[in-house]
């Protein structure tokens, strides 16, 4: 019997151009950031989705470290963050000094309980980062009337949220600042990269001095000063053009690379929501939220389940995986939490698990993931 060709869980998409277009970036002699093809892709993300100034980084970890910079955090100034998210959502505002105050999850998805955040707003309260988990949108509507009553930044983290919606507005341009990801397990990639997106027209200008290395080089390119020099602090946050020209070949690319990623989260929902009768969780999107088909998960019953569904389908040559850790029971972070109990976000990290989802995934190669899914619970 031949055995099993492995089901990974991510492969990158390569849409065609990618090698062609940094070949075309190397020709040009021109390789460091701010090329043509950085250029290009800034204007692509501000006139398809309405961003006032996009910035790419070396990704979303930078971009958020821009925009924790940006805020001119001060030593107890307090900045609320999901529990449940990736370690840079937080780690960017501490490198600045704040401290973070976690919000549960909701019982619908992993994204953050709205209706707790107005218990955690204080006088320190400097900003709300909200994370679109799985590309599906937090209720930013009743975000932004509480930023707006307590005079606080939204910084919205939209690294898994590209080409996602709130009723009918894209992700990222809600929040005075927004970051993305081009991660090589995103819907749209460049294998690492960010972008920062600045809404708020006070930020722009700071925000070109901070990626570049804290001086105004960008306004000296554009003739608005005669010499440039070091006038704030910063790093070097810009990628190298070759990484646009990646990311350009990807852009391009975009409905169609969309269109196989929804068409692959549909089926796997039509086709496990069987399971929902026995306690299995799936996606659920509210009716404000659209879908970017970015990954598809389950909620096991347990951790013990989880385990056990996870060993079943890797010995089948299906490599699943589990997600994030619960931020405020970090061994880093755990002495600075306040004590609240965030059952939600530890739900998720005990149960949520997440099935292979990439563009290359094929029709039996899917249905090899559907079948063994229902197996394991048909087993139990």
């Amino acid at each position: 019997m031949t055995p099993a060709v492995p089901i990974p869980f991510n492969k990158p998409y390569l849409s065609g151009n990618e090698t062609t277009y940094i070949e075309e970036a190397v020709r040009s002699g021109k390789i460091s950031g701010d090329g043509l093809f950085t250029k290009r892709c800034h204007q692509f993300f501000e006139q398809q989705y309405g961003f006032q100034k996009a910035l790419l980084t070396t990704s979303c970890t930078d971009a958020l470290e821009m925009a924790a910079i940006l805020l001119n955090l001060q030593p107890g100034d307090e900045v609320i963050v999901p529990s449940y998210t990736f370690v840079s959502t937080a780690n960017a505002f501490v490198l600045r000094g704040a401290k973070i105050v976690f919000a549960d999850s909701t019982a619908l998805n992993p994204n953050l309980d709205v209706s707790t955040l107005e218990a955690l707003i204080t006088p320190r309260t400097r900003a709300i980062v909200p994370v679109h988990y799985a590309g599906i949108a937090c209720d930013m509507q009743a975000i932004q009337a509480l930023a707006t009553r307590y005079n606080l930044i939204v910084v919205e983290d939209a690294a898994q949220a590209i080409d996602s919606y709130y009723r009918g507005q894209p992700l990222g341009s809600f929040g005075q600042l927004a970051a993305f990801s081009f991660h090589e397990t995103k819907n749209i990639i460049s294998g690492e990269g960010g972008m920062l997106a600045i809404n708020d027209p006070r930020f722009a200008t700071r925000a070109e001095i901070i990626r570049e290395k804290g001086t105004n080089r960008p306004l000296f390119f554009r003739g608005e000063v005669d010499k440039y020099g070091w006038v704030d602090i910063g790093s070097s946050f810009l990628p190298s053009d070759i990484i646009a020209a990646f990311l350009w070949a990807q852009l391009e690319s975009l409905d169609r690379i969309q269109a196989q990623r929804k068409a692959l989260w549909q089926s796997y929902f039509t086709q496990l929501a069987p399971l929902r009768k026995i306690g299995v969780g799936l996606p659920m999107l509210p009716d404000y939220a659209s879908n970017n088909g970015h990954m598809f998960y389950l909620t096991c019953t347990s951790l013990a389940e989880r385990t056990a569904l996870i060993s079943y389908l890797k010995a089948r040559q299906i490599l699943p995986i589990f997600h994030y850790q619960s931020l405020h029971q970090s061994q880093f972070y755990a002495s600075n939490h306040d004590g609240r109990v965030l059952p939600w976000a530890d739900f998720y990290t005990d149960c949520l698990v997440r099935l292979p989802m990439y563009y290359e995934l094929s029709t039996e190669q899917q249905q090899r993931v559907i079948g063994a899914v229902l197996a394991f619970y048909e087993k139990r």
